[in-house]
């Protein structure tokens, strides 16, 4: 029973998976246990992914690829598919296009941009969120948040820009340690090639103009170089492709970071925030 009602409340995706696996499985003349032992699970993993009370994680699909693909690339491919499930249901469009994407310019005004986010501040600010979230389901967008992170070492390496607003860096979320780690990882990624931070300070609105009063974006350049604009506000979703509305966008990006502290004078902001030393 308790199989049955795992399979009714699992998406099709993990469904789909979770037969091909057993399938695969079966094909090889192996045992959950087997199975389990070559690609270093337990019998229980192999049979909780089977009916899918627990879906294929990232690694186990790897190691099913290996043992019994038969270098069809099929769990390789599942991957991609079961990634989206870790996703909310308004970022699954998204998704694709920022891990493609040549160029991200993206503007945060609250908190910390999921691309940037540490775990451990993700895990705070997603577990903390309302209305409140079961654990498990906490523990998968933290996650899928994490993967994401792929993005800043794939070949051909993206562009990457990031505009924190200043109140970013000084709301506390979690608590002053897990503040600190992430300061330290923005440090981190400032100074990697292809990423530039900015920071926009709080005073930045002193001679009558603040660019920033209309919240997030992020601004995204495709591979065919089209440019689009993507927008979350509360839980929802917008993609924007109209050539006229992306041009107003991007030249209100432009406004904001002109208003912004220069990446060095940012990173030094960050720097004495996170306690390092040059």
């Amino acid at each position: 029973m308790a199989s049955a009602q795992n399979r009714e409340s699992a998406s099709p995706t993990v469904r789909l998976v979770a037969d091909l696996a057993r399938m695969a499985r079966v094909r090889k003349g192996l045992t959950q246990e087997q199975l389990g032992k070559q690609t270093g699970y337990s019998a229980a993993a192999i049979s909780a992914m089977e009916t899918c009370a627990q879906p294929a994680s990232d690694h186990l699909l790897m190691k099913l690829e290996e043992v019994v693909g038969d270098g069809m690339g099929t769990f390789e491919q599942a991957r991609q598919y079961m990634r989206m499930e870790a996703y909310p249901p308004q970022f699954k469009n998204y998704a694709p296009l920022e891990q493609t994407a040549v160029s991200l310019h993206l503007c945060s005004m609250q908190v910390v941009h999921g691309l940037f986010q540490t775990e451990e501040y993700a895990r705070a600010l997603i577990g903390g969120s309302f209305p409140p979230l079961p654990e498990q389901r906490v523990e998968q967008l933290v996650k899928g948040r994490v993967i994401r992170k792929e993005l800043f070492d794939r070949d051909p390496m993206p562009m990457i820009e990031l505009i924190l607003e200043e109140s970013v860096l000084t709301r506390v979320i979690g608590n002053e340690m897990i503040m600190r780690e992430q300061m330290r990882y923005l440090v981190e990624c400032a100074q990697r090639r292809n990423v530039t931070l900015y920071v926009l300070p709080l005073n930045a609105g002193t001679f009558g103009e603040y660019a920033g009063d209309r919240g997030e974006m992020t601004l995204v350049e495709t591979p065919e170089h089209q440019h689009l604009v993507y927008l979350e506000p509360q839980d929802e979703s917008l993609l924007i492709s109209d050539p006229a509305k992306v041009s107003t966008y991007a030249q209100r990006y432009a406004k904001i970071r002109s208003q912004a502290l220069g990446p060095r004078e940012s990173l030094d902001l960050i720097m004495r925030l996170a306690g390092v030393e040059e």
